[in-house]
């Protein structure tokens, strides 16, 4: 028997243009798109989507779910029921993890393991250390979404420092290096800084822009540029936070020939600096959540195309582990069932359409990653969707918060747009409100 959906009066968001009409999947795969389509089958789940927009699944390109090893701050099955919620389908999840993504081994056990317990798609990062370049090496680009490089801001012995040992990466691998770029010699120096001003234990929430400041970003991210263009290799910045980093960037060129990319977080484009006031470390983050003036200079970056991708950094972190004092308190929280409403919220204040909300967290991402038949709702491609409804408000409150850490920093925001149902390879996996926690996502494959 055929497992198939017929979605029927969907105003349909895809590659630039909305159009009123219907989409037919069979077996997981969109297999026709087109006006008055009717059932083949008296088994097919017919949802009539008048009034809702059609999305692909939101790709997510950076989260930490804390699977291994950190799983009292979140899992891989409750982080993907929180991001399924949220109209998100595929993620690439990061290598800080205990132990630590930078073998072979641990990174097959990672896929193993969200082939148990995660409801969407899936792939992960390589980690890179000063030392494991043969473990690089033999990593598999068709099968795993890339490298990743901190170049700062690092956990265990991920920080990757020697000059060295980061030009023979660049100069060797063909896989994606995804890099967070912040420099730690800057950084130390800003902290002792602060800690001889205010005393360790006084430090302000309100002092960590000027911590983990504008020159540590740029001078990380400008060595990263300059050494993709010497090596050749394929660089993608993660998580853009300051106005200066954006001119590193080209527009000039389509997305699928560029050689180095970037990435803006939502809540780097949604917080800035004023907001320390009154959400303290919960909008802590690396790097750091910085001034009106650099929140700008991302968004005009991400609306001109200098910036390419819009993911979430989702990293849960306990409240109690958030309470702590400034140096204390760890950096990240939860993103990832908030973020594709509130980046349909920016829409409605005028910000962004639709379409290129559309481009910038389900197109680029697929094309950035060359992830294989997934991005796009094209005939042929895989069915990972998302209804939403765009005039329908409710309000973030912890009875719906669906992270395991229990909060998140939109709590008290009023969002005027609500995800409906979202399709995995053609299941329904979360319909309206109710998630099928049985099902199980793929693995991503990448056409390189």
């Amino acid at each position: 028997m055929t497992n198939s959906v017929l979605i029927k009066n969907a105003s349909v968001v895809n590659e630039g243009i909305t159009t009123e009409t219907d989409v037919y999947v069979e077996d997981g795969i969109i297999v026709k798109i087109g006006d008055n389509l009717s059932t083949r089958s008296i088994d097919t789940k017919v949802i009539d989507a008048y009034g809702l927009h059609l999305l692909p699944g939101v790709i997510d390109d950076q989260v930490h779910f804390r699977d291994p090893g950190l799983t009292h701050k979140g899992d891989t099955f409750t982080e993907t029921r929180a991001a399924v919620a949220g109209g998100i389908t595929s993620y690439i999840e990061m290598p800080n993890t205990n132990p630590q993504t930078t073998t072979q081994v641990e990174l097959e056990k990672k896929f193993v393991n969200a082939s148990k317990k995660s409801l969407i798609n899936y792939s992960f990062m390589m980690g890179g250390t000063n030392d494991n370049i043969e473990e690089i090496l033999k990593t598999d680009k068709k099968n795993v979404a890339g490298l990743k490089l901190f170049l700062g801001s690092s956990t265990g012995n991920m920080l990757v420092d020697d000059e060295k040992v980061l030009e023979n990466i660049f100069s060797k691998t063909d896989l994606l290096i995804s890099a967070h770029c912040e420099d730690e010699t800057t950084i130390k120096l800003n902290t002792q800084e602060a800690i001889d001003k205010y005393g360790e234990d006084d430090i302000p929430i309100s002092a960590h822009p000027e911590i983990r400041s504008a020159e540590a970003c740029y001078i990380s991210s400008s060595k990263a540029v300059e050494l993709a263009k010497k090596t050749g290799a394929r660089l993608h910045v993660f998580h853009l936070s300051t106005e200066i980093e954006t001119h590193l960037f080209t527009n000039k060129i389509p997305l699928k020939d560029k050689k180095i990319t970037a990435e803006v977080c939502v809540h780097h484009l949604w917080f800035d600096q004023d907001q320390y006031a009154n959400k303290g470390t919960l909008i802590k983050w690396n790097p750091a959540v910085k001034s009106k003036e650099d929140k700008e200079g991302l968004w005009k970056a991400l609306l001109d195309d200098r910036i390419d991708v819009i993911a979430t950094d989702h990293a849960p972190h306990t409240l109690e582990e958030k309470q702590n004092t400034y140096l204390k308190a760890p950096s990240g929280g939860p993103m990832v069932q908030h973020s594709l409403v509130a980046m349909l919220e920016t829409t409605k204040q005028g910000r962004i359409s639709v379409e290129k909300v559309v481009e910038k967290m389900c197109h680029n991402p697929a094309i950035l990653f060359e992830v294989e038949n997934r991005g796009f709702i094209r005939e042929g491609y895989y069915a990972d969707l998302v209804l939403v409804d765009l005039s329908s408000p409710w309000n973030v409150k912890k009875e719906n918060i669906l992270y395991k850490c229990g909060w998140s920093p939109m709590e008290g925001q009023v969002f005027r747009s609500k995800v409906m149902y979202t399709l995995v390879n053609g299941s329904l996996v979360f319909n309206a409100g109710k998630i099928d926690d049985e099902h199980r996502g793929m693995r991503l494959k990448f056409d390189r």
